[in-house]
């Protein structure tokens, strides 16, 4: 019901960009339903999560306040295809980067801040999203970018959103506004992205059935997932895809799901932590895979943008268990 009404909005605003002068969307009819879209998520079954924003380089999980842009500073340019190389190996289908992370920090050149990659301060000066997917979709892997929402449980320490919208000084509603537009220009900037990852998106920010008509507003064969700020709802439905974190779902599960692990002990990197097993890696990924829900693993690049080696021989590894021994079917 819900994606009814959301794809019947999107049609109305196809018929606005007309009148606007904007660029026109897709109209609904020529793509697939939600549902389908869903169920050809639910085939890819495994994913890689990249979680690489200012906290790498401050060294913690949430960035408080805003440190400098010269902060981001890997050295040199982040070597994306060593990144897509390696969920190759691990047989992933598709990856989802950070593009903007608890820091407000933005990984492309974003017409509304001046908080990004491309900030006079900054040594790196490249468009990281757009590295990302130009790697990954050579490979053959489909893309998909985190989002960071601002909620209103944040500790205000926690800015989350760019010095232009700074919340100390932003109103609720001008924050949501913001996010919109620098959601909304992802979308138009990089085509190629098939799926939003929407972190502490819930009903405290957007009903579910506003989030619904955004999404589908801004491409309608565009997914998303929902990451509750409540603990205790997350994997509840939400938007399209819901999302565990840590946890797994039901086993009686029917929501279409996503559900993320750390391959590390953190999020970001963090220096001396030790990766999980490829065995450990295939035991998750055949629980997640059984409850209705694909498998999101988190690698986290180090301060030089590059997966540690240990990580990248336990994707390499987690590939070989994969594939079929002599006289066994492929797995589906």
């Amino acid at each position: 019901m819900l994606a009814g009404v959301a794809i019947g909005l999107a049609n109305t605003l196809v018929a606005e960009d007309a009148k606007t002068g904007s660029p026109p969307r897709a109209p609904a009819a020529e793509s697939k339903s939600v549902r389908e879209l869903q169920q050809d998520f639910l085939k890819l079954k495994f994913g890689l999560f990249i979680h690489f924003n200012l906290e790498t380089f401050k060294g913690v999980q949430w960035v408080a306040g805003y440190h400098s842009p010269a902060d981001f500073n890997p050295g040199g340019k982040v070597d994306t295809d060593a990144w897509a190389d390696a969920a190759v190996s691990a047989g992933m289908k598709y990856a989802v980067l950070t593009a903007k992370h608890v820091s407000g920090f933005c990984l492309w050149d974003s017409q509304y801040t001046t908080y990004d990659v491309m900030n006079p301060d900054c040594p790196y000066k490249q468009d990281l999203v757009a590295q990302f997917i130009k790697s990954f979709k050579s490979r053959g892997l489909k893309v998909g970018l985190y989002y960071c929402w601002r909620h209103p449980g944040f500790k205000s320490e926690f800015k989350v959103l760019p010095p232009e919208c700074d919340p100390a000084t932003h109103s609720l509603e001008e924050q949501i506004a913001f996010q919109k537009k620098q959601i909304a220009e992802l979308i138009e900037k990089y085509p190629d992205v098939f799926y939003l990852w929407n972190d502490a998106l819930d009903p405290k920010i957007m009903p579910a059935e506003e989030s619904l008509a955004f999404i589908r507003g801004l491409r309608v064969d565009l997914l998303a997932s929902s990451n509750w700020w409540d603990w205790g709802k997350k994997g509840t439905p939400y938007v399209d895809i819901a999302v565990k974190e840590m946890r797994q779902f039901p086993e009686n599960n029917t929501a279409p799901g996503e559900t993320c692990w750390c391959l590390e002990q953190k999020w970001f990197w963090q220096e001396g932590a030790r990766p999980k097993t490829a065995r450990q890696v295939m035991d998750l990924l055949a629980a997640v895979n059984k409850r209705n829900s694909n498998f999101l693993l988190n690698v986290g690049p180090n301060k030089q943008g590059r997966f540690e080696e240990a990580s990248v021989k336990v994707l390499a590894e987690a590939g070989r268990l994969r594939e079929p021994k002599a006289g066994e079917f492929p797995a589906k």
